[in-house]
């Protein structure tokens, strides 16, 4: 178990442009205001979405293409530390025109029709780093 105090930091609120790659603009967003600790949460809409399943039994991530307009019900994620930059880790449930929700783990592909986000910076001491875990095959706090 991984225990860190962390304080609250600044906070950015904005909007993302549209067809912008929702990833790729949070991480830059990230890397401009310099915040390599966080959390973030986004609404809005997408005019197609692609996130990801991890598979456990053979340690990979299967994409899963959602190619039709949707809402984000919810996206929800952190910032740390990784190969000496900011990442965004972060999750995405999405719900097309008759309500059928999907999600999983955000990566690119999500092309923004409107969004609004939330960045809240954390201030911690030790910095959290991702790095490869040999138990799960994923890149985790240490």
């Amino acid at each position: 178990m991984l225990i860190r105090k962390a304080q609250p930091g600044r906070v950015f609120v904005g909007r993302l442009t549209k067809e912008g790659d929702l990833l790729i603009s949070l991480t830059e967003i990230c890397r401009r205001k310099k915040v390599d600790h966080g959390e973030l949460w986004a609404i809005g809409a997408l005019v197609r979405a692609r996130v990801a399943y991890y598979d456990q039994s053979r340690r990979q991530y299967r994409t899963v293409d959602i190619d039709t307009p949707c809402e984000i019900v919810s996206l929800v994620g952190n910032v740390s530390l990784k190969d000496g930059g900011p990442f965004v880790h972060a999750h995405l449930a999405v719900a097309d025109a008759d309500g059928h929700m999907r999600g999983g783990h955000l990566v690119e592909g999500c092309v923004v029709f409107a969004g609004e986000y939330v960045i809240q910076e954390l201030k911690v001491r030790d910095p959290l780093e991702r790095t490869h875990d040999e138990s799960t095959g994923l890149a985790l706090w240490r």
